[in-house]
């Protein structure tokens, strides 16, 4: 999903994908060891990788609060989309941010028993209203195969948040695979461990009868987690919800 003050929320994750098959309701534990041991050995090499350091000399107070910080900043989302008619599956991300360097890995994003690996470029601006943007590169493997650049952006003011993670796969296979994934969400913070807001998702990774589905979510946070809920196609289709569990570390 998404991270809710990150990734969003996933990253807040598409995520995003295509159903292959009757059996996705078994799809819970169900997840190739393949597959998953490819992701997390290249999320552990990635974290070895050294940022580059400021042109400018720190001041020695500046390089003693450096040396004692941690530069590493990790945050794991465990998504589970309870879909109607048996297609429910376990979508979980993980991010990796240095500095500006932003890592990704994600599984049952893109397609069921696909993964996905990223690269990208943290970029800030502003103080009272502020930006981020990060512009990413993955590649897809898995029962989708492609090459997808992405892009990840949040707007803040006080207790307002827009949030979007954004990727267009270009399916080496077919054409036909091609396609443009978002996780969209608007969200308001009227306490610090309360958010509450509207969401918007495009996917292929299960089968809907809307392209887009929109929906209403709540969250809550105690200190390094945070546990939301979505409930998408209310009143339109039958509901779909997805439960988010995000560990900042």
């Amino acid at each position: 999903m998404h991270r809710l003050s990150s990734l969003e929320g996933p990253n807040s994750r598409d995520r995003h994908r295509t159903c292959n098959g009757r059996n996705h309701d078994r799809i819970w534990g169900m997840m190739p060891g393949r597959h998953l041991g490819m992701l997390f050995v290249a999320i552990l090499c990635a974290t070895q990788l050294k940022a580059q350091t400021d042109v400018t000399k720190p001041s020695p107070a500046s390089a003693h609060a450096s040396a004692n910080a941690n530069p590493w900043e990790f945050d794991l989302s465990l998504n589970g989309y309870l879909v109607p008619q048996g297609q429910s599956y376990f979508s979980p991300t993980l991010t990796v941010d240095r500095y500006r360097l932003h890592m990704e890995a994600r599984y049952n994003y893109e397609a069921l028993r696909t993964a996905s690996l990223w690269m990208g470029y943290n970029l800030s601006a502003g103080k009272k209203v502020v930006l981020e943007v990060t512009p990413m590169i993955g590649g897809v493997f898995g029962n989708t195969n492609g090459i997808a650049p992405g892009l990840q952006f949040t707007v803040t003011c006080r207790n307002l948040q827009l949030y979007s993670t954004n990727e267009y796969v270009f399916d080496t296979t077919t054409k036909a695979g091609n396609f443009f994934y978002t996780w969209t969400q608007l969200t308001y913070s009227p306490l610090e461990w309360f958010t509450f807001g509207y969401v918007v998702q495009r996917t292929r990774a299960y089968q809907t009868p809307l392209e887009i589905q929109r929906g209403l979510l709540v969250g809550f946070t105690y200190k390094k987690v945070d546990f939301t809920t979505q409930t998408f196609n209310i009143g339109e289709a039958d509901p779909t919800t997805v439960l988010s569990l995000g560990y900042r570390f």
